[in-house]
């Protein structure tokens, strides 16, 4: 069992070694991260009646706007949400609010300049079909179309 055990640990280790071989090394692999060049959808979350991004809302933003550094941007979609309370009308507004809010942010956050299509769905669908409020539509989507360069 010993000598088993010890033969497996001598495979891992060459296999271990042979990878960092192959990949880059010391700072390069640390400071060089790789794009991931495919399509995501990001929900930025705001406070009950708020449009305007949060910090966590920024840093989310912030952080896959790095994500696709060196991809190719074929648009960006960004739907504002709202939930079910108050007047349609007004939860309307806040939705656009919130896709317009989140727009400047992913611009701020540098962004390339990419196609920007807006949309909001207010409060449609924020109960569900046995009556339940869904909070969690107080959010913004938002979903970049990347591909590789």
């Amino acid at each position: 069992m010993a000598r088993i055990v010890g033969l497996m640990g001598a495979v891992l280790t060459t296999a271990g070694l042979a990878a960092c071989a192959t990949g880059p090394s010391g700072r390069a692999a640390i400071e060089t991260p790789t794009a991931t060049c495919r399509e995501v959808t990001i929900p930025i979350y705001f406070e009950p009646n708020e449009a305007e991004v949060t910090p966590e809302g920024r840093g989310v933003l912030a952080a896959e706007t790095r994500a696709v550094r060196g991809c190719r941007i074929e648009g960006v979609r960004v739907v504002g949400l709202a939930d079910a309370v108050g007047d349609p009308a007004a939860n309307l507004e806040l939705s656009k609010r919130r896709a317009a809010s989140v727009a400047e942010a992913i611009k701020a956050a540098g962004l390339p300049d990419a196609e920007f299509e807006m949309a909001a769905a207010g409060q449609a669908d924020s109960i569900s079909s046995d009556g339940q409020l869904r909070p969690l539509r107080r959010r913004a989507d938002v979903t970049l179309r990347v591909s590789p360069p």
